[in-house]
């Protein structure tokens, strides 16, 4: 089961961040497969080409990526042919009101239906209800998270909970 990490805009202006994350997944023995970045939508457009450089390289060392937050930046649309970006993290904001405001629902389903046209998937984050979850569902958002599944948990009781969703197995 894929982990995200979520990078800060320091962290991911380090300029050894890539080789940093080498050196972690190679001493960890862990797949790059099973990791996703997060940058969120602002972090993006600092520099643009520093930005498209380092995705590559994260992305060529096999680590997905996702923009955190998207809907809530400034960035324009563009972003998202320039940058090797894999999922689109649809902000709790915008989860928060999808059963109470119809525009909100309308631009959750446009995220959603364009980011199936650029072959990327979408996260739902935030989601704290059965009708949120049934409303992304019904739009064919990919991946939904938030307290409606579970609320944190230490490391060790993770994996119970994974068992019994019958996830990994």
């Amino acid at each position: 089961m894929p982990v995200s990490v979520n990078l800060s805009l320091i962290q991911f202006r380090q300029k050894n961040l890539v080789d940093t994350l080498r050196r972690i997944i190679k001493e960890s023995g862990l797949s790059p497969l099973l990791i996703v970045a997060e940058i969120t939508e602002s972090a993006f457009m600092k520099d643009i080409e520093y930005t498209r450089t380092t995705l590559k390289e994260l992305r060529n060392t096999g680590i997905a990526i996702s923009i955190d937050d998207f809907g809530t930046g400034y960035s324009s649309l563009s972003c998202l042919k320039k940058f090797p970006v894999d999922n689109l993290k649809i902000d709790m904001s915008f989860v928060r009101e999808i059963c109470k405001d119809a525009d909100i629902e309308a631009i959750i389903a446009a995220i959603i239906t364009m980011a199936k046209v650029l072959n990327l998937k979408t996260i739902a984050e935030g989601v704290e209800t059965e009708e949120q979850w049934h409303r992304l569902c019904f739009l064919q958002c990919d991946i939904t998270q938030g307290f409606y599944f579970s609320r944190p948990l230490p490391a060790e009781d993770c994996g119970k909970l994974l068992e019994q969703k019958g996830v990994g197995s």
